[in-house]
């Protein structure tokens, strides 16, 4: 059960760390509006978070 956690908190991270490295690719894919530097800019934001998320889940649970 441990790994399992673990395996699904690495994803997690992972998941966080690919928002971040193509929030603007993202950005340009599922959104229409004009001020694309702010949804890039609040999606890296979100991405730093999740990714943070995700590696204190991992620490934690050892």
């Amino acid at each position: 059960m441990e790994q399992i956690i673990k395996f699904i908190a690495l994803l997690i991270v992972i998941l966080g760390v690919i928002m971040v490295y193509d929030a603007r690719i993202i950005t340009r894919k599922l959104f229409g509006f004009g001020d694309q530097n702010q949804a890039a800019w609040g999606l890296k934001i979100l991405g730093f978070i999740v990714a943070i998320i995700g590696a204190l889940v991992i620490f934690f649970n050892m």
